[in-house]
């Protein structure tokens, strides 16, 4: 993107702490643009099946996950998220042939999958970079949950795991010596994006 250092940017975290509007500021007044990973989540999900490919449906086997604790929805959207690693590569190997820069956010981009879009960009002498978006408190998390989502009610505990999720992708990241940033204060985010990434 013009004026930046990468030419496709993964940008990670968990659900409710900001990336998308993240993503957005970041995109804004450059010729790139933004991938929404969910969206290929979503259809990756669409042509497959539980039975065909397990690994990609972790979720569909549980019957009513309002009844699993936060530790088992937590470890099965870790599952999912690494499953779903061969589609991130997929992604950026597909980046890697054009010239238009691209932002990619999403979710399930694991820390493991964006150390390895590194090194592929690295081979293809493209500048490929990755950071992860961290938020500490649950409760921070369902207050945004609330101003997202007004009328879904209390998301306590889906902020909860989010939260959790959070800390793992950080401590994750950290492993790969991928940048870690936290998600506040939100006036300055895209910023230290730019700074970590550079």
């Amino acid at each position: 993107m013009t004026g930046t250092t990468w030419d496709i940017l993964l940008l990670g975290g968990a659900s409710g702490i900001g990336k998308s509007r993240a993503a957005a500021r970041l995109a804004a007044g450059t010729d790139g643009f933004i991938v929404e990973f969910d969206d290929v989540v979503s259809a990756v999900q669409a042509i497959t099946t539980a039975e065909h490919h397990p690994a990609l449906h972790h979720f569909d086997h549980a019957p009513d996950t309002a009844r699993l604790t936060n530790d088992q929805v937590l470890a099965l959207q870790i599952a999912t998220a690494q499953a779903l690693e061969p589609a991130v590569l997929g992604v950026v190997r597909n980046r890697l042939t054009v010239d238009t820069p691209a932002l990619i956010e999403g979710d399930y981009l694991t820390p493991a999958a964006a150390a390895r879009a590194v090194d592929d960009g690295q081979a293809a002498g493209r500048r490929v970079r990755a950071a992860f978006l961290h938020e500490d408190e649950p409760e921070q998390i369902a207050a945004n949950y609330a101003t997202r989502e007004p009328d879904d009610g209390d998301q306590t505990e889906r902020a909860d795991v989010s939260a959790r999720y959070s800390h793992w992708l950080a401590q994750q990241a950290r492993t790969y010596a991928l940048p870690v940033v936290p998600c506040r204060p939100w006036d300055t985010l895209p910023a230290r994006i730019r700074e970590a990434v550079d």
